[in-house]
């Protein structure tokens, strides 16, 4: 049985993949720079998300007006462990959350056709303070995902799920240092 709170995600032994979905013109010029820039906003939170499987469901497979592109964005394991250190699950005391530089929760992991599951995904909000070392220090690549989600989000469409499948990312849990654990997971 899947546990209930548990990161699942694309890594190696340096990097993670997280998966964020952006309006074309943020697409391009990210995509054309290697790196987020303008009309990338560096003055508001910017959520990432190891499970590919929930962007699916938040994006409508790239469906949604402003997220007609989805980018798989790999950052080092030490950004991302950095950005857990300093995180504070948003069902935290208002005060502590409106004071976190990463803000951590945790939905419902979700299936191909968007059913809620029994275990839950982790979304990880990078604030405004961080952005600029998300940004500049902690992303490897870009990769622009998005003709194979569409090519997925076909293939569900017309029964054929498993075949969509083999398009989706390889997931496996993510080892946690305990001191992390701690801070992200809800019964931490």
């Amino acid at each position: 049985m899947t546990p209930q709170y548990q990161i699942r995600a694309d890594y190696d032994a340096r990097t993670i993949v997280v998966y964020q979905a952006y309006s074309p013109a943020i697409a391009d010029a990210a995509l054309r720079a290697g790196r987020f820039v303008a009309p990338f906003s560096f003055h508001r939170m910017t959520w990432i998300k190891p499970s590919f499987m929930w962007l699916m469901h938040r994006s409508n497979w790239a469906r949604k007006p402003g997220q007609e592109r989805v980018l798989a964005v790999r950052i080092t394991r030490e950004g991302w462990e950095e950005a857990l250190s300093q995180a504070v699950l948003t069902t935290a005391d208002p005060a502590a959350v409106a004071q976190a530089a990463v803000h951590v929760q945790w939905d419902p992991e979700r299936s191909p056709r968007g059913a809620a599951l029994n275990h839950y995904s982790i979304q990880v909000g990078i604030g405004r303070h961080l952005i600029r070392t998300f940004t500049d220090d902690w992303i490897v690549s870009l990769t622009d995902l998005t003709p194979q989600v569409r090519k997925a989000s076909t293939l569900i469409q017309t029964g054929r799920a498993t075949k969509a499948q083999r398009l989706f990312p390889a997931e496996r849990t993510y080892p946690m240092p305990q001191t992390l654990e701690d801070v992200v997971s809800p019964g931490g």
